[in-house]
């Protein structure tokens, strides 16, 4: 995915929601996140991350559980290394997507908001033009869709012939579309005081698609189709989980990349220059993904 300035962009505030059991990983997620779990050659957390920066996104609240968070904390610190800003916040228990925003309602302040799931990847042509682009133009919330052959088990939206949201659903049992809503969302700063005034629903959650009907009911809800030629994973069983890891192997082994690679992200958005990002890669000794690091930053001008 190529980067690019994010001068011109809206001054949105990211957060990466990392907390929850992982229970159906169990008995891997036993004493660890699995959102620090490796997806091939790097902590899962590094592909939402790196989707936040490629949308121009430098303050970033990383949500997780009182027992997870510190390991989150000694990994990525106070992000600077990557021109960032990171915070930290505590979920205690998993009551739902929404309660990010009520979480992390000071870290919005009164700015627009892009929330991603700890334990979703995102890698497709043109996608961080495509994020930018939205972020460029939000009003109100924008959602991504993506086709499944099994829209039954995903909240599910329908959109308009201009993108507009018409209908979005639950794990629908007659679903109206085939599109299921992605780990990815942007929102203006309603969202705050939406997040506020919903209920938990009668799983004890305060739901995501309940802020997102909010914005449908407001008619300022858009869907955006991420289309054929696109990948999104979802981390969350031992099969995708791997299945992520193989597809991430693939791709770089083939093309002689690195997928969520946040140094070389970090250089291509202007948050670091070439020196900058090979200390960084210096500092990974003789990894495979150290010395990529430094080979990328010496094409771009490093010294080293």
């Amino acid at each position: 995915m190529s980067g690019g300035s994010a001068a011109s962009l809206l001054p949105v505030k990211g957060i990466v929601l990392a907390g929850g059991t992982g229970s159906r990983l169990y008995p891997v997620t036993s004493a660890v996140s699995k959102q620090l779990l490796p997806v091939y050659d790097k902590p899962m957390i590094y592909y939402p991350l790196s989707v936040l920066m490629f949308g121009g996104i430098r303050e970033i609240l990383i949500i997780s559980t009182p027992g997870d968070l510190p390991q989150f904390e000694r990994l990525l610190g106070d992000g600077s290394a990557w021109g960032l800003r990171l915070s930290y916040a505590v979920q205690p228990r998993p009551n739902g997507l929404a309660e990010a925003f009520l979480i992390g309602a000071e870290h919005i302040a009164d700015d627009p908001v892009a929330l991603v799931l700890g334990d979703n990847i995102f890698h497709g042509p043109g996608f961080p033009r495509q994020l930018r682009a939205a972020i460029a133009a939000l009003d109100g919330c924008v959602l991504f869709g993506y086709p499944v052959k099994n829209p039954g088990r995903y909240g599910v939206g329908e959109a308009d012939g201009r993108g507009r949201l018409i209908s979005i659903e639950e794990k629908p049992v007659r679903p109206r579309s085939n599109r299921a809503i992605t780990g990815l969302y942007l929102y203006d700063n309603d969202v705050v005081p939406i997040a506020r005034g919903i209920r938990p629903s009668s799983r004890g959650e305060l739901e995501i698609t309940d802020v997102n009907r909010a914005y449908l009911e407001r008619g300022t809800a858009t869907l955006i189709d991420l289309g054929r030629g696109f990948a999104w994973l979802d981390t969350g069983t031992h099969d995708s989980l791997l299945e992520a890891g193989q597809y991430v192997q693939v791709l770089e082994h083939r093309q002689g990349i690195r997928i969520a690679c946040l140094e070389e992200v970090a250089l291509s958005m202007g948050y670091i220059d070439a020196d900058a990002c090979f200390a960084l890669g210096a500092k990974l000794g003789s990894s495979g993904y150290g010395e990529y690091v430094m080979a990328m930053a010496r094409a771009a001008g490093a010294a080293g």
